[in-house]
């Protein structure tokens, strides 16, 4: 059983607790590494566990989500190993992963209704990555 690393800001807190639900009805376990309210916060404080959880091999991928999404997917990929994809449509989710391999999706929660959302997640969960031609693009990626 595949196990995804969740990680949000007080804006993406309600949504995650939606996202959470809708993957384990899709027999998904998870970790979720915060926020735990909608309190104000500050995403790198989870985006940074999410990521080394993924890296350590302790998650198999991840979904985060921010306001915009943009602050998290940064704080994400500062980490060599990780391709966190900015995903607003089902279309994009699915590319992210074909062409990508992107590990983290994330949400602009602040963007998206809910079926939206599940509509991304749903997409990226079911997409698989190509390899060929992709895979020599991201071996390109790491400075």
């Amino acid at each position: 059983m595949k196990k995804i690393a969740f990680a949000s800001d007080h804006a993406g807190y309600e949504m995650k607790k939606k996202i959470e639900e809708f993957v384990v009805a899709k027999g998904y376990e998870f970790v979720d590494f915060g926020t735990d309210s909608e309190e104000s916060c500050d995403y790198p404080d989870f985006a940074h566990l999410a990521a080394q959880a993924i890296e350590k091999g302790e998650c198999d991928f991840g979904i985060a989500m921010c306001g915009s999404g943009n602050g998290i997917q940064m704080t994400l990929n500062k980490h060599q190993q990780i391709r966190a994809a900015l995903c607003w449509q089902p279309e994009i989710a699915a590319l992210a992963k074909q062409h990508n391999n992107a590990n983290v999706l994330v949400l602009p929660a602040r963007f998206i209704d809910e079926a939206t959302a599940k509509q991304i997640v749903e997409a990226y969960l079911d997409a698989e990555f190509e390899g060929g031609r992709h895979q020599r693009r991201i071996d390109k990626i790491p400075v």
